[in-house]
């Protein structure tokens, strides 16, 4: 899908006059009424839909939020408006831009995707490709809502095209999670198991049941999550993907779309860009296809270093594996002094050693999980490299945990087993067999992060577990400014309760 030419849906607009009504049709732009027409219409509709991932509010800010909120990470940008609202819970402006960008592009796909819902069943063609277009859109709306509730909880519920005079209620999370499973579960009969190579990256059926036992796991109904994640464990997912064989693939360029990747964000660079710097002029249409935040992330001197990773994350990788090297995972999540067993000295960071480029004695951390130092040694606004949000080990975490949540310990092991292997680490059935139901929880904590790390799902891991709180300062300073009951949600942003009285900010706001 990378090679796709995504296009944008835009609906026609009405003037009106204080005399008299007037509509005036654009000779030379589309209208909605004209481009609903074929099959062809219909898959450009729906790849709209995915082009919101470009945006840079998906495609940046919602990822650092996940990452920089949470005890894994931290902001030192020279930006205090980041510092304070995404990292140090010092919220005084409910409109901040970095919250408020996320809000409204996760609605423009709201709206893309219910283009396609409102108008994709109405058109005369193949109807595999209908029902699979479908499927499509529901299951990018849930994506969208996902996020929506995850970081605000209490939505606007919006189903249908919406217009400039709709002004929605809020919607309560049980409702919000319950269209989410219904969209998910309805897109999961629609979809393909796999696409031919030029449409690689699409949703599939394996995406749509995961995302909804995801779903299910945020509401801690690990019973209904057992049923999609068996699908893709024990049933015909169990066929379709599996661990590659090097942590490592899952994030460099030349290995995307593999066989352990169940969903991942497509980027690329555009044509015609001068690859050699980090600019990217030369876009024959003003549009990046590639995402800002390996920038964003990128160590000092390389990139902006707006976010980093906390210290404490290093010390998780204590364990060695079966022929007594460090747990390789380390290298591949974590760029600090010593990335390379050998120390600083040794350590190289985008073609300088670490101390060529810091000094002695720094014990700054950065995560290197979607950075580009396997092939370039600059960072710029246009990273090709995939956003890989759901892998298969993400997959076995979360059947491992559902498992044990359910009063399944022993038959847990196997699916923890896998990952730890991978990595070379002896099994945990060897390692701690025995464990309790409340000790295996705990288990699982640490080997979400040492596998995870630095991939946007330690905010959600934290809030499924109750785990936020100021306890968490002792990790990250930050959460001695967290307020139970408050910060678990963003506000809701002022403009939009200023422009529509049915709506209402969240609790403590």
């Amino acid at each position: 899908m990378k090679k796709i030419i995504i296009l944008s849906i835009l609906a026609s607009f009405v003037s009106t006059s204080c005399e008299r009504d007037l509509d005036i049709v654009n000779p030379n732009a589309a209208t909605v009424e004209a481009f609903w027409k074929n099959g062809g219409d219909a898959v450009a509709g729906v790849n709209a839909v995915y082009s919101t991932l470009h945006r840079g509010a998906i495609s940046r800010w919602m990822p650092f939020y996940y990452i920089v909120r949470s005890d894994e990470g931290r902001s030192t940008s020279p930006a205090t408006e980041i510092v304070n609202n995404m990292d140090q819970f010092i919220i005084t402006d409910y409109n901040f831009w970095g919250a408020y960008d996320i809000w409204k592009d996760l609605y423009v796909g709201v709206f893309r995707a219910n283009q396609v819902l409102d108008n994709v069943p109405k058109i005369d063609m193949d109807e595999t490709m209908k029902q699979r277009v479908i499927g499509e859109a529901k299951f990018l709306r849930a994506l969208f809502y996902y996020n929506l509730v995850s970081l605000w909880g209490n939505v606007p519920l919006m189903l249908q095209t919406s217009t400039p005079e709709d002004k929605p209620a809020t919607a309560g999370m049980d409702v919000i999670w319950a269209q989410i499973e219904q969209d998910l579960s309805e897109a999961a009969t629609a979809l393909p198991t796999t696409y031919a190579a030029p449409d690689k990256g699409r949703a599939t059926q394996g995406a749509a049941y995961a995302l909804l036992a995801k779903a299910h796991m945020q509401q801690r109904d690990y019973t209904s999550a057992l049923v999609p994640l068996q699908w893709l464990v024990e049933g015909p997912g169990k066929a379709l993907y599996n661990l590659t064989p090097s942590h490592r693939d899952n994030f460099m360029i030349s290995t995307e779309n593999n066989v352990e990747s169940v969903f991942e964000w497509q980027f690329e660079l555009n044509a015609g860009e001068n690859h050699d710097d980090d600019t990217d002029m030369g876009r024959p249409d003003n549009l990046n296809y590639g995402t800002s935040i390996a920038q964003f992330f990128g160590p000092s001197g390389v990139g902006w270093s707006d976010g980093e990773a906390h210290r404490w994350l290093t010390n998780e990788f204590t364990e060695t594996t079966t022929g007594g090297q460090r747990d390789p995972r380390l290298a591949n999540s974590l760029l600090f002094d010593f990335t390379d067993p050998a120390g600083p000295g040794a350590t190289m960071v985008y073609g300088q050693t670490f101390t060529q480029r810091y000094g002695p004695g720094n014990n700054r951390v950065w995560f290197r999980k979607f950075q580009n130092d396997h092939w370039k040694n600059f960072e710029g606004y246009n990273s090709p490299n995939n956003w890989r949000y759901i892998r298969y080990a993400d997959v076995l975490l979360m059947y491992a945990e559902s498992l044990n949540a359910t009063g399944s310990t022993a038959a847990a092991y196997q699916y923890v087993d896998r990952v730890r292997q991978r990595a070379g680490l002896p099994t945990l059935t060897a390692a701690k067999p025995g464990l309790t139901q409340p000790q295996f929880l705990d288990q699982i904590k640490h080997e979400r992060i040492t596998e995870l790390s630095g991939e946007g799902h330690r905010w959600n891991d934290l809030a499924r577990w109750g785990d936020l709180g100021p306890g968490l300062a002792v990790r990250d300073p930050a959460f001695a400014n967290f307020v139970v009951g408050k910060h678990e949600l963003l506000p809701i942003p002022q403009q939009e309760i200023d422009i529509n009285p049915k709506l209402d900010q969240n609790t403590n706001w």
